[in-house]
């Protein structure tokens, strides 16, 4: 009771859809739970003030005035001047911790979302240059946990995010 030879391929085939197949390179980091990305980048700017991301799912904070004290309903905390954080450092830079992705995904901009897959429940999120991706199954999301192939439409889980340089307050 099984399928061999041609009627096992044209099983597994058909359950495969084309995007479901593509990945923009991916970089993962298997002897801990952190990893980074390869993307460089420039610019200039100045600005002072707050800005805030809204929406149902994600957002972010920066600039050098935020009151991380108000911040209610917290997940995480990450001290960003810790050498066990320096992932986040870096654009396309991301760690993993208490079961929750954290990337920084442009310059001074962070974004966070559960490690927990919603294809199937396990821990195999990661951040990959501008999207989170399941190493199991390949599930593809985007920064506000919109699924971008079939095993990710579900969604994601995200959180908002909010720092004042050397800090990083992950919040629902």
């Amino acid at each position: 009771m099984g399928f061999k030879g041609a009627a096992l391929m044209a099983l597994m085939t058909s359950c495969i859809r084309e995007e479901d197949t593509y990945v923009e390179a991916l970089s993962v980091n298997p002897n801990s739970s952190t990893g980074t990305g390869t993307s460089t980048g420039t610019g200039t700017g100045t600005g002072t003030g707050t800005s805030t991301g809204t929406g149902s799912s994600t957002g972010s904070t920066t600039g050098s005035t935020t009151d991380l004290s108000t911040i209610t309903n917290r997940l995480l905390t990450i001290d960003l001047t810790a050498t066990a954080n320096v992932a986040l450092k870096t654009v396309g830079g991301y760690l993993v911790k208490s079961g929750i992705v954290v990337a920084q995904s442009s310059a001074g901009v962070y974004v966070a979302a559960t490690q927990t897959c919603t294809h199937e429940p396990k821990k195999k999120i990661i951040f990959n240059k501008t999207e989170y991706y399941c190493t199991d199954h390949g599930a593809r999301f985007d920064l506000t946990g919109k699924g971008l192939n079939s095993f990710g439409s579900k969604g994601l889980t995200v959180y908002k995010t909010a720092t004042d340089g050397t800090t990083l307050v992950v919040y629902s």
